[in-house]
Order: C-alpha cells, then structure tokens, then sequence
C-alpha cells in the first residue's frame, strides 16, 4: 500500500495522531472485531499493537500468529507518517509484511501473540527491534569501545570515546569525546551497537562499584 494524505488536515498534533493511529487499528465486522492495544511513536514512526477477537467467542485461526489463552490473537503493525504541506500522511504495514523501520518498544512487543514460523518476516522484524532496544544508552563520563571503528568526515577514524555533551543555546545535546584526539563527534545510536562499556562514570564516583566493575575484567 502507498502513501495516503489527509487533505482536510484535520490531523495537527500527536494527539491527533494517536487518535488516527487507534481508529485505523479499530475495525468491528459481522464475526469478529479488531481494537488497539497500545500505540508508540518512535520518531515520526507509530508502532501499534492490535487485537483481534472472533464475536462468538471461539479461537481466531490464523497462519502466522499462534492463538492466545483468551482465543484472540494480537499482531504488531507499523504506520510510516510525514506531513506535507500541512497535510499528514502514513503508509501501514503489518509485521509480516517486512516493514523496514524497527524500532518498537520492547512493551509493545511484549503483547504480540507468538509466532508460528521462527523464519518469517516478523519474527526477523522483533529482533531488529530487541536488537535496537539492547543498544546501551550510556551516561556522562562513561568510557566506551565501539565494535567497529567509525569513519569521521575528515577521513580519520575513532573507536575509543567518551560521553559528554554540548549546549546549543538552553539544550544539551550528547556528543562523544574522541581518546586519541581529544575532538567531540556526534554518534548515530546504530554506531554503538555491540559497543563496550571500559568504564563507568558511576564506577569512579563510587569506590564500592568501581571495585565491582574492576573484578568484571
């Protein structure tokens, strides 16, 4: 499915949108209903979880999701969103379906019904997604090794690096103090997947975790 625009703009605000997100997620037929569970926003991208339940009260079959204790079954979906000219816009896709964007909160995925095949497009998707949530969110001062070094712009590389930060005007923004140069560099959260803590601003202010820290190496 393509890009669909809501040229009334009655679409403005996040609330707005997670009002829009519910009701595409709401569906009632003549034998069974679909409703929203939860819905995140993750960028300019809503990760939704939705339940569907048959009206007469027996399992829902379905080939790529195991049913649940309640016979329902819940699927994650992922809706796309820009605006243009004003006008607010998304693209869905369910989790089967291959979506690219993976980053959905790992509550949200933790009302997901099982899956039938470990191979599928879904089950790939949900590690993306644990993968991405496993990526450490460090803290000032803390010492780090990326798992790869990274290209700078001037051609040069880094891969040892400290967490600091840089105001622009009345926000801080996290930067990385490069080891061999003393220079600060913005990093991509995707660069610090696989990344080692070497040592910990907590550590160094606490001697009883230092001590824990130094017996882990």
């Amino acid at each position: 499915m393509g890009w669909l625009f809501y040229t009334d703009r009655r679409v403005k605000t996040y609330a707005d949108e997670k009002a829009e997100i519910a009701r595409l997620c709401t569906s009632h037929g003549d034998t069974r209903k679909t409703e929203l569970v939860k819905a995140c926003k993750v960028g300019s991208t809503w990760y939704a979880a939705a339940k569907v339940t048959n009206l007469d009260g027996t399992p829902v079959e379905d080939a790529t999701y195991m049913t649940d204790a309640d016979g329902s079954i819940t699927f994650g979906a992922v809706f796309l969103t820009r605006y243009e000219d004003g006008c607010w816009g998304y693209k869905d896709m369910e989790e089967s379906a291959g979506p690219v964007e993976s980053r959905a909160p790992l509550s949200l995925l933790a009302l997901l019904s099982e899956l039938k095949d470990p191979e599928s497009y879904a089950h790939a998707w949900r590690q993306r997604c644990r993968d991405w949530a496993a990526i450490p969110d460090y803290e000032e001062g803390d010492k780090i090794r990326l798992a790869a070094p990274v290209t700078l712009t001037d051609g040069s590389t880094c891969q040892i690096v400290t967490a600091t930060h840089y105001r622009r005007g009345r926000q801080k923004r996290r930067c990385y103090r490069i080891e061999e140069t003393g220079g600060l560099v913005r990093l991509s959260k995707a660069s610090l997947a696989g990344s080692e803590l070497l040592s910990s601003a907590k550590g160094a202010a606490s001697p009883v975790l230092a001590e824990y820290l130094a017996g882990r190496e």
